[in-house]
């Protein structure tokens, strides 16, 4: 019989329905897998143990009519998500003793759906790098190899779901921050569109760029917790696409989107840089289960190049001036600091007419690929990256590079606001997971989700475990290649 974590969040919560598992049980059973395993992929900041608890006797004692799809089900949320009575540190040591008052919206959703949340995930300091390895926190290891980071800013969402502590996960995406994480750790990681996920209550929306999202092992489970998810909100700034006939869930259980056109690139579009193998197989591989389907698969250009990067560059940096108290700014790690005396030089002159040509850009690129369905590049330009590989011996400025040339993808659908999704599709020579990117046009989150849930299927499914998944405790991973380039 399985182990209660090898079910996908869905069959946990058919589990309860049919009374087979409680969801007290569940999460006594993922409470104990994280207290075995939790600091040694670095999933978790801080473990909400007993409210779980609590919060589980509430969800087994919840009449069966008023249960959702993931009632009772375990997962977390990330560290950069406000959550009330909860520390919340934002990956931060100059957060490391801030609890919120308030709830964010997504996380007052996933409550009310029943769903029980473990703890707060590792993240990077304030999102601004796509590794997680901070200093209020283990750093974020790839369960399939504890030598190479699960990526960031999502970083221990990742870990957490792919070693098995939360079958599905809460993270955010503001340049690729879900879909980097799920491509190192062999996940299906999903940017929802600009509007589907509500932002509140408080903050802006950093231009549009950064949105909650579902990280999990299955299509069908993102599917569900995007459902979770998109709840519409009064006083949004983008007013969210219409959501499809039944659900979310219901387009990736029919997995039926349609002949499409697809649009195939690899080259690079934030950073001139080579592209590893491993990177163009997946998209090798996920073209062919594209035309197996009946697509038609046409090789296009990207629709930015690298000539755009100053302008992404500007508004990173700008990102990085969250408010912080200026008694502890020291506390701040290098990259952060970097980042946000670059951002004190920018005139609001400047930042304006950044966000004006960069989205002149985007129409133009749009305009360029207009006659496609999808599109799909790698994740990333290299496979994995081992810990430190960023930042050990090297100054912000070329940690800030590295990560560029890392991850020259992923942003430009941020800035469109178009749905995006890393499929776990590759695989290197060593066995560890390759992502492709799969991008849909605005609003059309139901067909990329509904294409996604095709290739699983016509793949075989991508519900694969790495070493750490078999029992408790049973952390035998490789720490070979400590240091070693990613290429």
């Amino acid at each position: 019989m399985a182990e209660p974590h090898e079910l996908t969040a869905l069959e946990q919560a058919a589990a309860i329905t049919r009374a087979e598992l409680s969801s007290l049980e569940l999460v006594e059973h993922h409470l104990r897998r994280v207290d075995a395993l939790g600091d040694t992929v670095g999933a978790f900041v801080t473990v909400t143990a007993e409210l779980a608890r609590a919060a589980a006797r509430t969800a087994d004692a919840t009449p069966a009519g008023q249960r959702g799809p993931l009632h009772g089900v375990p997962t977390a949320i990330k560290d950069l998500t406000l959550t009330a009575g909860v520390r919340t540190t934002f990956g931060s040591a100059a957060f490391a003793d801030f609890v919120p008052p308030i709830d964010a919206d997504v996380v007052r959703f996933i409550r009310a759906a029943g769903l029980i949340s473990l703890g707060k995930t590792t993240t990077s300091e304030l999102g601004c790098s796509l590794y997680s390895e901070g200093l209020v926190a283990p750093p974020a290891r790839n369960p399939w190899n504890l030598a190479y980071t699960a990526g960031g800013s999502s970083g221990g969402a990742a870990a957490a779901v792919a070693a098995g502590l939360v079958p599905v996960a809460q993270g955010s995406d503001g340049g690729g921050s879900l879909r980097i994480p799920a491509s190192l750790c062999g996940l299906i990681g999903f940017k929802p569109s600009r509007g589907v996920v509500s932002g509140g209550p408080l903050g802006f929306g950093a231009f549009g760029l950064p949105t909650s999202g579902p990280i999990g092992r299955t299509v069908a489970d993102v599917a569900a917790l995007l459902d979770v998810l998109a709840e519409p909100m009064p006083g949004e700034p983008y007013l969210p696409p219409a959501p499809p006939a039944g659900g979310y869930l219901a387009a990736a259980r029919a997995a039926a989107p349609g002949r499409l056109r697809v649009g195939r690139f690899t080259t690079p579009m934030l950073a001139d840089e080579p592209v590893h193998p491993d990177c163009v197989a997946a998209v090798d591989r996920a073209a062919a289960l594209l035309t197996a389907a009946g697509h038609e698969v046409v090789e296009v250009s990207p629709p930015l190049g690298p000539a755009v990067w100053p302008l992404f560059e500007i508004i990173w940096y700008v990102l990085a001036l969250a408010p912080v108290p200026p008694e502890r700014e020291h506390e701040l790690l290098p990259l952060t600091r970097f980042m946000r005396s670059r951002a004190a030089g920018i005139s609001a002159g400047t930042l304006t007419a950044t966000l004006g040509e960069i989205q002149a850009q985007v129409r133009l690129g749009a305009r360029r690929t207009a006659g496609c369905d999808l599109l799909l590049c790698p994740t990333l330009a290299a496979p994995q990256a081992p810990i430190g590989w960023f930042t050990q011996g090297r100054t912000p400025e070329e940690d800030f590079d590295r990560q560029r040339r890392f991850s020259p993808y992923c942003a430009v659908f941020n800035v469109t606001g178009e749905p995006s999704v890393s499929l776990p599709v590759g695989v290197t020579a060593e066995g560890l997971p390759v992502g492709a990117l799969l991008s849909g046009r605005y609003g059309d989150d139901a067909r990329l989700l509904a294409t996604a849930a095709q290739l699983e299927r016509s793949s075989g499914g991508w519900d694969r475990h790495p070493a750490v998944w078999r029992g408790v405790g049973s952390a035998n991973v490789s720490n070979s290649g400590v240091g070693r380039s990613p290429r």
